[in-house]
Parts: C-alpha cells; structure tokens; sequence
C-alpha cells in the first residue's frame, strides 16, 4: 500500500494512546481510544520505518556469504548458509511487504494522529 499526501484512510484497528497516571506531574492524565473504521485524510508521509533486526542481520549475512563465502573453510560456509535460510522467512516477509512509513492523518472528527504506522490504516 503506498500512502501519499491527501489519500483518505480508515483505521483498521481500535488504537489507544497514553495511559491513566495520576498523581504525577507531567504524566499523561488519561487514556484515548480511536475506534476501528474512522476515517481521515493523510496530511504527511514522514519517512520509512527502520528494518527490523531480522532482515538487518540477514542483509548482513548475505553480503558476507557472497563476498567471502567462496573462500570459507567448509564447515563455516554451512554454518553461514544455515543462519541465513534461517533468516528467509522474514527476509521474504519483508520484501512482500514493502517499505512501510509513518504518516500523520486528520481525522474527519477533528483529531490529529501524528507517526502513525502504515501498518494501522487501510486506504479508501
């Protein structure tokens, strides 16, 4: 899904944000809940997302096993092939899914969500 400045957008998930402290100063005084299936308009693309850990490392591996694995002793380069078939299923996870990004959306009621996930919002 790419998200572009002016798309309409609808929540796809109940979202909660803060939490119900009292008592503290500076703390958060309350809980508020967006409901499922609000809609809204997407004022910003902020940028993508870090990768996870996962795809980083398997990045990593990849580049290692193709620039030196021909040189390894046997038993290292099975070890290596091993932790990045290991690694596949998130790594292909990940390219069928894109680069994700946070956005900031309006949403029709009024309220502002700034650095929303992608992953939380469907289009319209």
């Amino acid at each position: 899904m790419t998200l572009e400045e002016g798309r309409r957008v609808r929540l796809a998930e109940d979202l909660g944000i803060g939490e119900a402290f009292a008592g503290e100063p500076g703390a958060p005084a309350g809980f508020l809940a967006l409901g499922a299936g609000i809609e809204g308009t997407v004022e910003r693309v902020d940028g993508e997302l870090p990768e996870s850990h996962e795809v980083r490392e398997y990045q990593r591996l990849k580049a290692l096993f193709e620039d030196y694995g021909h040189t390894m002793p046997t038993g290292s380069r099975e070890r290596l092939e091993a932790e990045i078939a290991e690694l596949e299923p998130e790594w292909t996870a990940h390219r069928e899914r894109g680069k994700r990004v946070t956005v900031r959306v309006r949403w029709d009621n009024g309220l502002v969500l700034d650095g929303a996930h992608q992953d939380v919002l469907t289009l319209l």
